[in-house]
């Protein structure tokens, strides 16, 4: 087994929930998040521009095996499916690494840990959902 060397970055070329924030500000915001943690950054995967393209966070987790733990720009760059969210909680914690989103300061190192990811996600679908059913009415 190799030994495990750092927390691995991963940023976006897309806008998410969070809002369009250029590369070079995610990888500070994941820097000084990193720096305040004291875990070791390295440098960050950049996800294609493509909507629902994970390919780049699908190779950072094939290579868990060299990494303690990814830190995401935000916890919203993961995928909409809660399926799919869960297949990545299970590999960080089966491989005995952590997951990390900088931009709301959390981290998943438990069951626990990401059950609060999971209320986070879905409180933000129904404030999402009930914005547009208030929009809809406006018109």
């Amino acid at each position: 087994m190799k030994p495990k060397k750092g927390h691995r970055g991963y940023i976006g070329s897309r806008p998410y929930h969070s809002g369009d924030y250029p590369q070079h500000v995610q990888n500070i915001i994941i820097r000084n998040y990193c720096q305040k943690n004291q875990l070791t950054y390295l440098l960050s995967a950049t996800e294609y521009a493509m909507p629902g393209c994970y390919m780049m966070l699908e190779e950072v987790l094939r290579s868990l095996d060299t990494l303690e733990g990814i830190v995401l720009f935000s916890i919203f760059m993961l995928p909409k499916s809660a399926q799919k969210r869960k297949a990545i909680y299970d590999e960080i914690l089966k491989g005995g690494t952590s997951l990390h989103a900088a931009l709301e300061d959390l981290s998943i190192h438990s069951e626990a840990d990401i059950q609060v990811v999971e209320d986070m996600m879905n409180l933000n679908n129904i404030i999402n959902h009930q914005s547009l059913v208030e929009l809809r009415s406006l018109s």
